[in-house]
């Protein structure tokens, strides 16, 4: 599969490029923007505050142009936390779109949003401070509307971006987990891409 895998609040660090790493073991060809532009951060506030300094119109700019070169042939958009929203909005702006992975992070669906039998899965973590029940809930039926095919995995007991080795909240047996269950959701698109 063609991916293109967009980082978390705190940038393109190593956890992305491991990850990168890890799917292009498993035969994938990946893609990671870079949004921050070589700026990584050690907080979250920090991360925050160079997301609000660049604004949310330039950092979807930024993931529209870094993705247009290789939407043509069939993206599966994937990210972590700030970049999961990302991947989805552009997933669901993309007629073309084979997938969407999404790693501990959801945002708004559009009203008139349509991603008729789009394939997505979800992994985060019970309870996420970030991604509560009832956002969860609601987010699952407006996905639903879209026509989207979404699968949800939680997490319990998991921080919130359990799945990032440098981070406090990092667990590794459910890390692992979302790896196995993730390269299978991959592993699936593709076999259904070369069965077309």
């Amino acid at each position: 599969m063609n991916i293109v895998l967009f980082h978390s609040t705190y940038g393109l660090g190593p956890a992305v490029r491991q990850a990168a790493d890890r799917l292009r073991s498993a035969g994938h060809a990946v893609w990671t923007p870079d949004l921050f532009e070589g700026r990584t951060f050690d907080t979250v506030e920090e991360g925050t505050a160079c997301q609000e300094s660049i604004g949310k119109d330039e950092l979807l700019k930024r993931a529209v142009l870094a993705a247009a070169p290789y939407s043509e042939r069939g993206l599966v958009y994937a990210g972590f936390s700030f970049g999961a929203a990302t991947a989805q909005t552009l997933a669901l702006g993309d007629e073309r779109a084979r997938g969407l992975l999404l790693l501990h992070g959801t945002s708004d669906v559009a009203p008139n949003a349509s991603a008729d039998g789009l394939p997505v899965q979800l992994h985060v973590a019970e309870p996420d401070p970030f991604e509560p029940d009832d956002w969860l809930s609601a987010w699952y039926l407006q996905m639903g509307r879209t026509g989207a095919d979404v699968e949800v995995y939680r997490y319990a007991g998991a921080g919130h971006l359990y799945t990032d080795p440098d981070l406090p909240d990092y667990d590794a047996e459910a890390a692992e987990a979302t790896w196995r269950v993730a390269l299978g959701f991959l592993a699936e698109l593709d076999g259904n891409d070369r069965g077309a």
